[in-house]
């Protein structure tokens, strides 16, 4: 069986650190779709149990927006509530700041990715990442030492 967290796991190393884009969060709870949902569980559990993820502001108001509005069944806040505290919250290292912004205007610029693309690539190398876990941008692309893997392709 196919190993998403393959190329992730290993020492708690720096070179080892992964960014979790938004998708990967709302695949855990599509259950249409039982191997990438997981895929997906075992890449977010990976992240909590060996602290070698995370993710940004950005995810948690991205992935807070579709569970309450676009989930066939929408999470109640009671359980928003209880995911942000037991699993966003703890992954979260990256929040607003100029720099931030300012990187993500340059990825935009030299990349050419939408602006909130750019935003989540320039949040994974603000958190010294590795690798950023998506389904959304090119996979094997390397950005700044940054490299673009889809957890979901098998390899």
């Amino acid at each position: 069986m196919h190993n998403p967290v393959a190329g992730f796991q290993g020492t708690n190393s720096m070179k080892d650190k992964f960014f979790i884009d938004t998708n990967i969060f709302i695949y855990s709870f599509d259950a249409t779709d039982s191997e990438k949902q997981s895929m997906a569980r075992d890449l977010i559990s990976d992240a909590l149990f060996k602290l070698n993820g995370c993710i940004s502001y950005q995810v948690i108001q991205e992935f807070l927006n579709v569970a309450t509005r676009k989930f066939s069944i929408p999470l109640s806040r009671a359980d928003c509530q209880k995911y942000l505290l037991s699993v966003l919250d703890p992954l979260c290292e990256v929040f607003p700041s100029t720099d931030l912004f300012q990187s993500a205007l340059e990825i935009f610029e030299g990349w050419h990715y939408a602006f909130y693309d750019s935003l989540i690539i320039s949040a994974a190398l603000q958190a010294d990442c590795n690798y950023l876990c998506t389904e959304d941008l090119q996979h094997g692309q390397i950005i700044q030492g940054l490299t673009i893997k889809n957890p979901f392709l098998q390899t």
